[in-house]
């Protein structure tokens, strides 16, 4: 049983009013759970005739679902391993709709691991513009590009890097900048109950200081008449009101933007929402700021450019030709001995911490070309030359995601693995039989 401490509780009232008493009970319900669905993979009516548990929609995406009844292991099930969706707490949804994204924005999500609302960026986007997802903690980082992977995003960036080295570099470049800023935590209560005993009024306010550090690093990246979204996880009005107030005063090239978002429930200021559990959702707070236009921040740095042309990159592009019937369009391109399709009109990375730019295709091996698992996530079955098309009742798709060799009546060569219409991984085919490439790290045990 959750127990609040006098100082949360009076805290909470301040920012609730006579709803913290209601707050204060719901703390002991079960917490929201929820879906987005990936339309890089999918569609919302195709992906819910397939679901083997209940949902009913949410109100703070239009692709956004909650999770109704008892259910486990949802990370095992063939259509999460396809990229189908992403499991997202509803409430942490809201910030990308107020981001409002159009196909060929180019986006930054400066806080992203683990990544649910840059998978949410991605879908949104429908594989035109970019989105740059940047975690500054490696270990993190390495969690968001796993995910990255799975949900087939292909015109993306993920970076580990300081927010005030990348935005200084990429000052200007960005349509949109997301900045979903570490916090108290105060909307994980339900989900985490160890946090109610983290709390503490010093803590929230160390949080503010850090928060307003990344906002005012995430300014430069905004071009004028850019889209600014600034949100937490937590109740706090240090942590966000008085966090947007202080931004604003010290950013006049900023304006709020007034916002009727259709959830949650007002904030003293006009282009904020607040989320609690009242509201259907386990705590977001969020804010929509624009960039006035007239303001020097046009991004002028060169563009991507080191293209090697030697005979290596025709290797590739020649073995590329035999799994692919087209080739993505980008810029083909080798780090190393691994290749990559790097969106086009990327800024210059170097020194960005950049851990993936665009797909990794492959790698070259003593003059031998093996494919990556992400080529495959990233493109549907219909761009390449062998697919092994596979439903939710073929006991192959069980055995497959369990790493284990299975029958495949395809000539020989490397063949894409496609479930229920979505490429899910490859192994090579070879007198009738599929050696199984699908990486150890992510098979069902």
């Amino acid at each position: 049983m959750i127990v609040l401490g006098d100082e949360y509780k009076n805290e909470i009232k301040k920012i609730l009013g006579e709803d913290s008493l209601r707050y204060e009970e719901m703390l002991n319900d079960e917490p929201y759970r929820g879906i987005s669905v990936n339309r890089l993979k999918t569609d919302a009516d195709s992906l819910l005739a397939m679901l083997p548990f209940g949902t009913e929609k949410s109100p703070f995406y239009r692709d956004g679902y909650y999770i109704t009844g008892d259910t486990e292991g949802i990370g095992k099930l063939a259509l999460h391993h396809a990229g189908a969706f992403y499991v997202q707490e509803p409430s942490a949804s809201s910030a990308v709709t107020l981001l409002d994204v159009c196909p060929g924005d180019r986006v930054l999500d400066l806080c992203a691991a683990p990544g649910g609302k840059s998978a949410q960026i991605a879908s949104c986007l429908g594989g035109k513009g970019l989105i740059w997802s940047n975690e500054v903690v490696r270990s993190r980082a390495q969690i968001l590009l796993s995910n990255f992977e799975r949900v087939g995003i292909s015109n993306g960036v993920v970076s580990s890097c300081y927010p005030e080295i990348l935005c200084t570099r990429l000052s200007g470049f960005f349509d949109k900048v997301l900045v979903d800023a570490p916090c108290s935590g105060e909307g994980m209560f339900r989900k985490n109950p160890a946090a109610v005993s983290e709390w503490s009024r010093e803590h929230v306010l160390s949080c503010k200081e850090r928060q307003l550090s990344i906002l005012d690093s995430a300014a430069a990246a905004v071009r004028e008449g850019g889209i600014l979204v600034y949100s937490t996880c937590t109740f706090s009005h240090e942590e966000n009101e008085q966090v947007i107030g202080e931004f604003l005063s010290r950013h006049e090239d900023f304006e709020a933007c007034e916002i009727n978002p259709g959830f949650g429930r007002r904030t003293e200021l006009p282009c904020a929402v607040r989320i609690t559990p009242l509201e259907g959702g386990e705590g977001h707070f969020a804010a929509k700021l624009k960039r006035r236009t007239g303001e020097n921040t046009r991004f002028d740095r060169p563009a991507y450019g080191s293209i090697k042309r030697d005979p290596a990159v025709a290797l590739v592009r020649k073995e590329l030709e035999e799994i692919m019937l087209e080739l993505p369009c980008g810029i083909l391109t080798l780090n190393g001995d691994k290749a990559f399709i790097l969106p086009e009109g990327l800024p210059d990375m170097s020194g960005l911490g950049v851990i993936r730019g665009g797909v990794l295709c492959g790698e070259l091996k003593k003059n031998r070309f093996e494919p990556a698992h992400a080529l495959f996530t990233a493109f549907s079955p219909s761009m390449f030359r062998r697919v092994l098309e596979l439903t939710l009742s073929d006991p192959r798709t069980g055995e497959y995601l369990r790493g284990m060799e299975i029958d495949c009546d395809l000539p020989a060569g490397y063949a894409a693995v496609s479930i229920e219409g979505m490429t899910t991984g490859f192994g090579k085919c070879s007198s009738s039989r599929l050696k199984n490439k699908y990486p150890k790290g992510l098979r069902n045990l």
